[in-house]
């Protein structure tokens, strides 16, 4: 089992609202698919963060934050509706590629408290993979029990469900080759950080910056945070950080759990010293 996560800054162009990069979730629908013929019995959970269909509407109405007055709630609508917006056309994309992709909506059955998610609906995800689909997941809108409404990260629906599906390895997709010591896209001197673990997350925590764009769910430091946490409470779990743009890397990466490609995130006593 392994999760595949397709990043909001890869499948989307995070600077202009609500564009697709459809030729970018094309070739990695394509990816996918030659994985699957590659490896009969591959068993793949995927996801995608919205980018900047939902990022725009949930920032323009404080979203993450809550509702508390009738505008705190259409920005709920409206947040709800720009992700599935996305995820439909990620859908339609995939099925057209030969991937047979169910989409799960997360807000059916999310429920949050103070913006953890503490609930969310996995039997039909277990029977959709049972049947050999591929469930597909997506950031996204839920209710709160302290805060009325919340945003949901793919990191945050792939962590939850990682209890209850026991995945070996998680696969994060987007625009960089990793983690690195400052933003790659801004700075030069910026270093690949080759692993995550124990030994260097302290320090790891420290050098890393915000993804650049907008992005309501706290960008490259949330999410490192989270897989961290996540590896520590499931040891035997592997998350590896790549770039989606270089051709072939997704499939590889689904078929190649010793690939040394972008950053792992795992348990282990750091192998090569990693930043």
């Amino acid at each position: 089992m392994v999760f595949l996560k397709l990043g909001g800054s890869l499948i989307t162009d995070k600077s202009r609202e609500a564009t697709a990069r459809e030729d970018v979730i094309r070739r990695a629908a394509r990816e996918v698919r030659r994985a699957l013929e590659g490896k009969p019995g591959l068993k793949i959970l995927l996801g995608h963060g919205s980018g900047s269909f939902g990022h725009f509407v949930a920032r323009r109405y404080g979203t993450r934050e809550g509702a508390g007055d009738e505008r705190g709630w259409r920005g709920y609508a409206e947040t709800a509706a720009a992700a599935a917006r996305l995820n439909r056309l990620v859908t339609d994309i995939f099925l057209a590629e030969g991937v047979p992709v169910i989409s799960i909506q997360p807000s059916a059955s999310a429920l949050c408290r103070a913006g953890e998610l503490v609930r969310l609906e996995e039997r039909p995800i277990e029977e959709a993979l049972a049947h050999g689909l591929v469930p597909l997941v997506y950031g996204d809108v839920a209710l709160d029990e302290e805060w009325g409404c919340t945003i949901v990260s793919t990191e945050q629906i792939f962590a939850h469900l990682a209890r209850r599906l026991q995945p070996r390895r998680i696969i994060l997709a987007g625009t960089v080759d990793g983690v690195f010591t400052a933003d790659p896209l801004r700075d030069p001197r910026a270093r690949l950080i080759e692993e995550i673990t124990p030994a260097n997350f302290a320090r790891v925590e420290g050098m890393l910056a915000g993804s650049h764009g907008v992005d309501v769910t706290g960008g490259m430091l949330s999410k490192v945070r989270r897989m961290y946490q996540l590896v520590l409470s499931q040891p035997s779990l592997q998350v590896r950080l790549i770039s989606g743009l270089r051709p072939g890397l997704i499939e590889r990466a689904l078929l190649d759990a010793q690939l040394a490609e972008g950053t792992l995130i795992h348990a282990e006593p750091a192998r090569q010293g990693g930043g």
